[in-house]
């Protein structure tokens, strides 16, 4: 009998629970409240009245996003409206390759685990999401779709953040 490493279990435990289980193809109901606003290495979440631009993007089962690229300048909100023109359930996730590599790999692991911060956008065949982001740092970020299977197909794109002058 394997000896039970409770270590090993809290962590696991702890990952897991910051998640509920049931992604599947429902689309996920909003949270409720005010947007929790924390500071990412890509940016911080937006408020609708200081949208400077609206960029919409549609995501296909051909496991890429259009537009692929996206260029802003530093302290622009923008508005992401998102489309699935698929018949599978996709999202969008901002953020570093990092972070995105990391999540992907759990998400493998934990399939069905669902999620919701604001820089993530789960959108069900046919519908449309939305983020409002601010991109207050310079650098390139990327979003991809991070349902199992799908960035590792290659669901990927690119932001550049255009430091201000």
């Amino acid at each position: 009998m394997k000896k039970f490493n409770s270590a090993v279990f809290a962590s696991l435990i702890i990952s897991v629970s910051t998640f509920a289980l049931a992604h599947n193809e429902q689309t996920h109901a909003k949270k409720t409240g005010p947007v929790i606003k924390e500071q990412k290495e890509w940016g911080i979440a937006g408020d609708a009245k200081a949208v400077n631009r609206t960029v919409t993007f549609t995501m296909t089962d051909k496991m890429r996003f259009s537009p692929e690229k996206l260029e802003v300048k530093q302290g622009e909100t923008i508005k992401f409206v998102i489309k699935n023109g698929g018949k599978v359930m996709h999202e969008m996730v901002l953020g570093t390759k990092k972070d995105l590599d990391e999540h992907a790999a759990m998400m493998v692991k934990f399939p069905g685990m669902e999620h919701d911060e604001p820089y993530m956008a789960h959108v069900g065949p046919g519908k449309t999401g939305e983020i409002i982001w601010t991109f207050n740092k310079p650098g390139t970020f990327d979003y991809a779709c991070l349902i199992a299977g799908h960035y590792q197909a290659g669901m990927v794109g690119k932001v550049a953040v255009v430091a201000s002058k």
